[in-house]
């Protein structure tokens, strides 16, 4: 496998990518070639020393346009032994490229529906997979027609976001349009997806595939910041998530087959709902959290599907973990900040990262990116891990003034 080109396509710089995808291509003898919009961001990072692995070479590329990538690998003079990416945004590029150069991807049909949430709405209710109230408004003429459509109280997000990024629950019209023109004023005609609210606990599903059968890994029960809105604070693994044969079936309906794929539902009394398919890897430090949890080696598994080779069954460990999000309960400047550490040795692994650091400014977005650190934790039992994590959760400040 030597001097077999990996073409990872990327937006902005990532964990997952640095320090997940990139040392994994590595270790399977790939030579990895990041094709990115922010090339000076990824090469002002990459310049530091010490880092876990290093690209190949990094080419300013704009990664959004198929096209675009088409020929900057067809400049690179030879064929590429696959085409990846981690990115929520490129999962319909780098599938329109992998089937344009012939080499294993998912299906751009089905990256496209499930990134374009409007679109996903549409299909599963047309496949009478899922039905839910939904509809989409890019101004403020067109809200009030939509809002009669879906009812309240209604969940109202981008249709394309990521990160719980602008997503809240509106109990009327009033909060309803707060909400949108809030959006508008940033961004004139953005398209906002308005759709039911489902009540209930949320749950996720993590599964990977080679194109011919799709294998469950389970799932978190995840726990949610008061309405109106949907920053994710905690998550419990749970291998028993893998047993919701019913969301399994719906997404293979939907198109899901090949390499990773993240789900997010919400189980009712009716039954499991789906929320959001993401075809990609979980993210915010979850896929680490997977690979140390169940035993794994995640991300390279993930690359050796693109590289073409059938999934083979994996053995599981069968062990507790819970990750905790840090937010702050403030704006300001952080003052202090914890120091992150990894310990083990006893009944559980807990491990704390920090995500921002003393002099940083702090300005509450109520989404993903307002996480200060991650502590997360891996043992035998979930009451274990529950107890080691509030041990160590308890000394952990960040002052912010």
């Amino acid at each position: 496998m030597h001097n077999q080109e990996l073409i990872l396509l990327t937006h902005v710089s990532t964990e997952s990518v640095n320090d997940g995808f990139l040392p994994a291509a590595r270790r399977l003898g790939l030579s990895p070639v990041l094709l990115t919009d922010q090339a000076e961001a990824h090469r002002q990072y990459f310049s530091q020393s010490g880092l876990p692995a290093y690209p190949e070479a990094i080419i300013a590329c704009d990664v959004f346009n198929p096209l675009a990538v088409i020929e900057a690998i067809s400049r690179r003079g030879q064929k590429p032994a696959a085409i990846f990416s981690n990115s929520d945004h490129l999962q319909t590029s780098t599938a329109i490229v992998a089937e344009y150069f012939r080499l294993p991807g998912k299906n751009w049909h089905v990256t496209y529906r499930a990134k374009n949430k409007a679109e996903m709405r549409s299909y599963l209710s047309e496949q009478g997979i899922e039905t839910i109230r939904y509809a989409v408004a890019s101004e403020l003429e067109s809200l009030a027609q939509a809002a009669a459509n879906v009812g309240f109280p209604c969940v109202v997000k981008p249709r394309e976001g990521v990160a719980s990024q602008e997503v809240g629950l509106a109990r009327d019209y009033p909060e309803l349009a707060a909400h949108c023109q809030l959006v508008w004023q940033a961004r004139p005609g953005q398209v906002m997806l308005l759709e039911e609210y489902i009540e209930g606990p949320l749950c996720t599903l993590e599964t990977l595939g080679d194109g011919k059968g799709l294998q469950a890994l389970g799932g978190f029960h995840v726990r949610l910041s008061a309405p109106p809105h949907f920053v994710e604070l905690e998550a419990d693994w749970s291998s028993e998530l893998a047993k919701q044969q019913e969301v399994l079936n719906q997404i293979v309906r939907f198109g899901v087959g090949f390499g990773a794929c993240h789900t997010e539902f919400v189980l009712t009394a009716q039954g499991p709902r789906l929320i959001e398919i993401n075809y990609r890897c979980i993210g915010d430090r979850r896929d680490f959290l997977l690979e140390q949890t169940l035993g794994i080696p995640l991300f390279e598994t993930v690359l050796r599907l693109h590289l073409g080779e059938p999934l083979s069954a994996l053995s599981l460990a069968p062990r507790a973990a819970a990750i905790r999000y840090l937010t702050p309960a403030t704006d300001g400047q952080i003052v202090t900040a914890p120091t992150p550490f990894n310990r083990s040795g006893g009944a559980v692994d807990i491990g704390l990262r920090v995500l921002r650091q003393a002099g940083d400014t702090i300005a509450i977005t109520h989404s993903n990116k307002d996480y200060l650190g991650v502590l997360t934790g891996v043992g035998t039992d979930a009451d274990t891990v529950h107890q080691a994590l509030a041990q160590a959760g308890a000394g952990l400040a960040w002052e912010i003034r």
